[in-house]
């Protein structure tokens, strides 16, 4: 670099540094600028000699992790302090010791904790990617800082991949959307999590990303108009009433108006609710929930409310803190909107979550509101012997799921995510409780044990001290810590036969002459469809898997060498070269050199040629091929990575594949005549089943076709809707 590039860099550098002092979240007094100071000098030093592999100084991405900490999350000093210096153990001679001389033990501690999760390197022999996310999860025992630190870096590593490899960006993003998203959802950074899910979509579909990016940049001004239309007509009445207010329009996020999309199978065009808009207003706290309603009230005299869809967190906050009232109203030409009514404190927690509760509380810092925030969400960290990747899915099942509210006898209300049942309420109250419940009652009457729960429902719990949990029980429940209290229990009688039955496959195995090492364990585990050890040396201990069995694992472990044969081919974050057998079939190819390999298709989405597709190599299947927006793709990307191979097809005229189309319209004479007309007039189209049938005048039908490619079955699509009467035509996923 020349002397003058030098010189605008520095001073690049140094506005940086100036804005992050100007947009922090406290005012900051003079030993607080100084520690900061202090830390940004430690890490220019520390990585002057780094550049970021967009060219431009290492020490950018520090300094903008602490401005995402300062702005976004609402952190202090400490925080700041240490998300500048969140890479310089990692990356330079400086120690965590070193730290803690020049600072102070809670800095060094955090940066320990973004050091430790930093050089958590996946293990190409298993899913070590879940084992990585689940060490993760465990530092929120230490201190949640070192997780909000980590998501709001990871954050501008996704707003900065621009220069990487697509299959880099694709991996990424795939563990952003898998963990990342869902953490910043339950830690209640609203926007983070936006942003996260908006461009992990954008790295893992990109042509989706654009298209939907493309629709709202055309629909912008005629949006803004609308929400100008209804805002118009509240300001008038809410200023008469005395409210000090704001209005916002808000489009709803890329991701979201794409996951309506999907869940409903419909187009861009048909999503209702594109845009919300938010009412926030400045009120002491003592009256905040009075104008709440207040405001509820003047929205409703102009506009008509759909009662389905009122929820009041307000009087029963979500878990993640956030408060607030939704209401969905009729608007103007016939159009469905959400209307957010927030005061300025609930509008700060719902933006910040975490950081900004201590703001509220008077006595509370940032450290001591740590162990208030940690004690809700160790619920799901409990079970530490848990598989990796059923700890990890456990844990993002409650990150994501919504909540009910439940009466205890005594009229106490209870948090529990949607789809709990009576036994999870149970545990919710105590382990004693749940493990000894010997039935529930629900408004008075007595249900099941797996009676699934509605919020306003009243729960009276009957125990016994000789109750105790049963296998069934894993089938009753859905929250974590009902689940890892079972497993807890069940697991104490587990091992014991456990340990047996280890010690009988060790003498069956030695008999077929194979050598019980842990790979071996694993193979077994995966062959007989367990998902732990324990699980397999219990079934041998209680005779569940006999020698016959076991013979014919003996048998295909000498026969199967594929998944041997891949395992030597891949390196980490690297394209798949192979050289291996002609396939017979010249559908598919794979890897970078384009190799024919053999494969099965993917019964969980169903690619036809034509359809972006990746490879994914399994322990015992060989190949399988799956669709790159496969409902299963960002988990298969997120936690084993190692094992995907590009794919694409070329030529596939010789095959034939069945494709499965959901047809809905309004009934009339000679639809069916006219339906089976158009299919049969595709020359390249045969029916393979048809099921069709009419109910109140509504059409419904469902056919399976046999088609070459996914050209002939666009325009098979294209030909049914354009048949009077059909109003939707929608390709059928497997689930």
């Amino acid at each position: 670099m020349t002397e003058l590039e030098i010189e605008q860099e520095n001073k690049a550098i140094a506005r940086e540094y100036k804005e992050l002092l100007s947009i922090s979240y406290q005012t900051l007094n003079d030993d607080e600028k100084k520690l900061i100071r202090k830390a940004f000098d430690v890490a220019v030093d520390a990585h002057k000699d780094q550049r970021r592999k967009s060219g431009e100084a290492y020490i950018f991405h520090p300094i903008a992790v602490a401005k995402i900490v300062a702005s976004e999350i609402g952190l202090g000093p400490t925080s700041i302090a240490a998300a500048l210096m969140h890479d310089v153990v990692e990356d330079t001679d400086i120690t965590v010791e070193d730290i803690e001389k020049m600072f102070n033990p809670k800095i060094a501690k955090i940066v320990e904790g973004l050091t430790k999760i930093s050089k958590l390197e996946p293990d190409p022999e298993v899913s070590m990617q879940a084992e990585n996310y689940r060490k993760m999860l465990l530092t929120l025992n230490d201190d949640v800082r070192v997780i909000l630190i980590k998501i709001a870096d990871r954050l501008h590593n996704m707003q900065t991949m621009e220069s990487m490899a697509a299959y880099k960006q694709a991996k990424i993003a795939s563990e952003t959307l898998y963990i990342y998203a869902p953490l910043a959802h339950r830690l209640g950074l609203f926007n983070i999590k936006t942003q996260l899910e908006d461009l992990g979509l954008k790295y893992t579909e990109p042509e989706v990303y654009n298209e939907i990016l493309s629709k709202i940049k055309e629909t912008k001004q005629e949006q803004e108009a609308y929400i100008e239309s209804i805002t118009s007509v509240l300001k008038e009445s809410l200023i008469k009433e005395g409210i000090e207010f704001t209005i916002k329009g808000r489009p709803k996020s890329i991701f979201s108006i794409r996951k309506k999309m999907k869940a409903q199978n419909v187009s861009f065009e048909e999503v209702y609710d594109k845009f919300a808009i938010r009412i926030i207003y400045n009120s002491p706290l003592h009256d905040e929930k009075f104008v709440a309603w207040k405001i509820y009230s003047i929205v409703t005299d102009f506009y008509r409310p759909s009662p389905s869809r009122l929820r009041d967190w307000i009087s029963s906050p979500k878990s993640t803190g956030y408060e607030a009232l939704h209401i969905t109203v009729m608007g103007p030409k016939g159009r469905w909107v959400e209307v957010q009514i927030r005061s300025e404190r609930m509008d700060e927690i719902a933006e910040k979550g975490y950081a900004a509760h201590y703001k509220y509380k008077q006595g509370v810092t940032e450290e001591n509101s740590l162990d208030i925030w940690l004690n809700q969400l160790k619920e799901t960290l409990e079970n530490q012997d848990a598989n990796a990747i059923d700890f990890v899915e456990d844990f993002k099942l409650n990150l994501y799921s919504k909540e009910i509210y439940i009466f205890t006898p005594k009229g106490e209300i209870k948090s529990l995510p949607k789809g709990a049942t009576t036994l999870d309420f149970a545990f919710s109250i105590h382990s004693e409780v749940g493990v000894h419940t010997r039935g529930t009652k629900v408004n008075g009457k007595l249900v099941p044990l797996n009676h699934v729960l509605n919020s306003g429902d009243q729960v009276e719990i009957i125990t016994s001290q000789n109750q105790k949990p049963s296998i069934h029980w894993l089938e009753f429940v859905t929250t974590a810590r009902a689940k890892n209290k079972i497993k807890n229990v069940l697991n104490e009688n587990m091992k014991k036969i456990g340990e047996d039955g280890k010690e009988l496959l060790m003498r069956k195995m030695r008999h077929l002459k194979v050598n019980l090492d842990e790979k071996t364990i694993n193979e077994l585990a995966s062959f007989f469809k367990l998902k732990t050890s324990l699980d397999l040396f219990y079934r041998i201990g209680i005779g569940a898997i006999d020698n016959q069995q076991l013979k014919e694992f003996a048998n295909h472990k000498n026969s199967n060498s594929f998944f041997n044969f891949f395992k030597k081919t891949i390196k980490k974050g690297e394209n798949i070269e192979v050289i291996a057998p002609q396939s017979n079939l010249d559908s598919l190819v794979f890897g970078k050199e384009e190799n024919k390999l053999d494969y099965k298709l993917s019964a969980c989405c169903n690619p036809i040629p034509g359809d972006d597709v990746f490879g994914f190599i399994t322990i015992n299947e060989g190949i399988k091929v799956h669709k790159k927006d496969c409902p299963n793709a960002i988990s298969m990307q997120s936690n084993y990575a190692y094992r995907i191979i590009q794919a694409k097809w070329i030529d596939s005229s010789a095959q034939e594949f069945n494709a499965t189309l959901k047809i809905r319209g309004i009934d009339s004479m000679g639809l069916t005549n006219e339906l089976t007309k158009v299919i049969s007039n595709n020359m390249s189209v045969n029916i393979r089943s048809i099921s069709l049938s009419s109910d109140a005048g509504i059409f419904n039908g469902e056919i399976t076709v046999i088609v070459n490619n996914i050209s002939t079955l666009n325009k098979l699509i294209d030909n049914i809707q354009k048949i009077d009467g059909i109003e939707k035509v929608t390709r059928v996923t497997a689930k």
